[in-house]
């Protein structure tokens, strides 16, 4: 009797640990890949499958597409992976207008539910391409609160853009602060940010401060690199070491980076030398903090 006792409280609290574990905010950590289409499905599938942590796969639904033409790349990526639905790409939103992005939104979210983890609302959403702000504002707020009302988990993805932008309007910060802090009830349960060196003067930011301030405008909102990466092939590695190895200390941080060249740079996993360094990217536990000031 003595040794079954002992044995069920070693059990007990081995239980207990592990139910502790699986609630701490370190699970909530996002491995994130971009893929900017479905082609090749077979090569894709088989190389998120081969990583060793949970993969969340973000998937660019292209424009003008209906869903009906991802059906099947959503249920086999859905099998080996979490998927994060980017409802329209940033470059495509002033295409659209307000009501063509909202019936757009109602056809993606009916057909896809809750095989998609997090629908990105948004896509760098400041950015001076998207057109005219109430527009933006308007097909934003219809998404967060389609999804919102479903139950589902929404994103947006904003565009760092520090001393690289040609409307100062259009700086990060400050369209914060002159549109969505304005939008009340507005709380997205993640606020990704989406940077390219290339596009920025080869900046890199002191991100401890940019997610502190992102942080204080969203206290409650999970905080991560939306999309990042490079289209200098001799940088990649170096890039993608410096990304997914970063060491944030903000509450609520979740990693995220969403590599936006996985299916060009990773697929297939055996025979794409960057599928083993983003591996490896992934599974280390070095941190990795640089850059100037915000």
């Amino acid at each position: 009797m003595h040794i079954r006792k002992s044995g069920f409280c070693v059990l007990l609290i081995f239980t207990i640990l592990t139910l502790l574990t699986s609630n701490s905010s370190g699970q909530d950590r996002v491995n994130g890949i971009t893929i900017d289409g479905v082609n090749n499905l077979n090569n894709i599938v088989s190389s998120i499958s081969r990583h060793k942590v949970r993969i969340t796969t973000r998937i660019v639904f292209d424009e003008w597409q209906p869903a009906s033409d991802y059906t099947n790349a959503v249920n086999r990526i859905d099998t080996v992976s979490d998927i994060m639905g980017e409802i329209l790409d940033s470059y495509y939103m002033n295409a659209y207008s307000v009501q063509q992005f909202k019936d757009r939104v109602d056809e993606y979210v009916s057909a896809f539910g809750s095989k998609v983890d997090i629908w990105e609302i948004g896509n760098e959403v400041n950015g001076e391409w998207l057109g005219n702000r109430d527009s933006v504002l308007a097909k934003i707020m219809y998404a967060y609160k389609r999804v919102k009302k479903m139950g589902y988990r929404s994103a947006v993805t904003l565009y760092y853009n520090k001393n690289c932008w040609e409307n100062p309007q259009n700086e990060m910060f400050r369209w914060l602060s002159e549109s969505l802090r304005d939008q009340r009830k507005f709380e997205p349960d993640y606020v990704f940010v989406s940077y390219y060196e290339d596009d920025c003067n080869n900046l890199q930011p002191n991100w401890q401060q940019v997610f502190d301030s992102l942080h204080t405008l969203f206290p409650n909102s999970k905080l991560g690199i939306g999309e990042c990466g490079t289209m200098h092939a001799s940088r990649k590695a170096e890039y993608i070491n410096r990304y997914y190895k970063m060491n944030i200390t903000t509450p609520n941080y979740v990693g995220g980076y969403f590599w936006w060249y996985y299916r060009q740079d990773c697929v297939p996993w055996n025979t794409k030398p960057l599928w083993q360094v983003l591996e490896d990217a992934m599974n280390t536990n070095d941190g990795i903090r640089d850059g100037d000031s915000y």
